[in-house]
């Protein structure tokens, strides 16, 4: 009876362990997929903000209608 218990004990636990370690692998992905999406975001920004700076120190040569 008490070698039932206890290989169910070990059977729940590897069941346990397989699941956390399936759920970190998706843990790890998402924080690195955070970072480059904010990466992105903050290249982008800058590139805009240089672009808006640039316009305001160098006037157009066309006219404007």
């Amino acid at each position: 009876m008490t070698s039932k218990l206890s290989q169910s004990r070990a059977s729940a636990m590897l069941l346990i362990l397989m699941m956390v370690a399936g759920l970190s692998g998706c843990a790890v992905v998402a924080v690195a997929d955070m970072a480059v999406s904010t990466v992105s975001t903050v290249v982008s920004t800058g590139v805009k903000a240089t672009g808006a700076v640039i316009d305001a120190v160098i006037p157009d040569s066309s006219p404007k209608k």
